[in-house]
């Protein structure tokens, strides 16, 4: 869903440097200068602060780097590591892993990191994966919640419970919920990804479940109540670095380790509230964890 980078319209396939210039990066081969790594990310706040806090944990180690933001599907990104116009880009373990191996059937966070070292292409590599995690949660209203629903397995008792979600969640989820948890709804009502129309319909009672992402602001801001998911119906969407195997020394790939060993969904959560809520600047959030982390 929102952590897919599914594909978009060809203008959408620019990767804007942090200077705000653009280049068409997606078939010409531009490869970095010598000794430089770029950083890359998808086009959505949390990626575009992880890669800057990557960059900046990358030029603390003595790296020169250079950000690229904005590039949009995950086939882009791949193509663009493969081709040398990129480094290194964070990533969410659960959709790489199905990128590269479209049958995939793990769910658990270590499953899952396992499964994708072993199917990443020779040529790139992931570095350790972050407690972090970007993922698919069902919530609830404190006063559901406090009703006795606090596990995805209690919505099988709620047959009439209306679900707000994305339009492609039926398509992906309404078979295995029955299947895993024996849940069925009233209705899957069409919102959007994680976005304003799903929260609201959460909040007017249009919907009594709505499917939005562990580090969404909205959940903590609205009081709102993550559903445990003891059956991993979702799997792990931990946040790992992607990064082409002659691209990063020593030094850079112990930088990039110990930012995955600071960040926690709290955390990531908190950072992208800043950005989008209380409007700080990418650059200075992303600084801001690195000298508060001392990395």
């Amino acid at each position: 869903m929102k952590r897919s980078l599914a594909v978009v319209v060809a203008a959408a396939a620019l990767l804007v440097s942090a200077c705000g210039s653009a280049e068409d990066l997606s078939g010409s081969n531009q490869q970095a200068a010598s000794g430089e790594v770029v950083v890359g990310s998808a086009d959505f706040t949390e990626n575009k602060i992880l890669a800057e806090i990557y960059a900046g944990a990358l030029k603390n180690a003595g790296a020169k780097v250079t950000v690229k933001s904005g590039i949009g599907a995950r086939e882009l990104v791949v193509k663009a590591l493969q081709d040398k116009s990129l480094g290194v880009v964070p990533e969410y373990t659960g959709n790489l892993l199905n990128y590269f191996d479209k049958t995939n059937a793990t769910t658990t966070s270590e499953d899952v990191y396992t499964a994708l070292k072993s199917k990443t292409p020779s040529g790139l590599s992931v570095l350790e994966k972050s407690a972090a995690e970007d993922k698919d949660v069902l919530v609830v209203t404190k006063a559901t919640a406090d009703s006795g629903v606090k596990s995805v397995a209690d919505l099988a008792s709620k047959p009439d419970f209306v679900l707000g979600a994305a339009g492609e969640w039926a398509q992906r989820w309404q078979a295995k919920i029955k299947e895993v948890y024996g849940v069925t709804f009233k209705e899957i009502k069409t919102t959007d990804a994680g976005g304003p129309v799903t929260v609201d319909a959460l909040k007017g009672g249009t919907a009594q479940v709505v499917n939005l992402y562990t580090t969404s602001s909205d959940i903590k801001a609205n009081d709102f109540v993550e559903l445990s998911d003891p059956k991993n119906l979702y799997p792990a969407q931990n946040i790992v670095p992607l990064f082409r195997s002659d691209a990063l020394d020593d030094k850079g790939k112990a930088a990039l380790n110990k930012v995955s060993s600071a960040l926690t969904t709290e955390k990531l959560a908190e950072l992208v509230k800043r950005v989008d809520v209380d409007k700080e600047t990418i650059a200075n959030v992303a600084a801001d964890f690195l000298s508060t982390e001392k990395i």
